[in-house]
């Protein structure tokens, strides 16, 4: 469970009940809440743009090099 707390980033695996909000294979930007964490939630941005909790099981957790953090958040306007 502490990985999701450490990665910054969710690939999204499942997107059942949320097909209009997650897309499967999609990379998610996570938002850091340690006690969502601990009652198995992540909450990510999702495609409303929006960030909202969902649970860990839709996710794997990634991290990458920081050179491509750096694009996946200027993607998003983060950076």
């Amino acid at each position: 469970m502490m990985k999701a707390q450490t990665q910054p980033f969710a690939l999204c695996i499942d997107n059942t009940d949320y097909q209009a909000s997650l897309i499967p294979g999609k990379v998610y930007r996570i938002v850091p809440v340690p006690r969502a964490a601990r009652d198995e939630l992540v909450r990510v941005v999702d495609e409303s743009g929006e960030d909202y909790l969902y649970h860990k099981s839709h996710f794997v957790f990634v991290d990458f090099p920081p050179a491509v953090k750096r694009k996946i958040l200027a993607l998003e306007g983060v950076a």
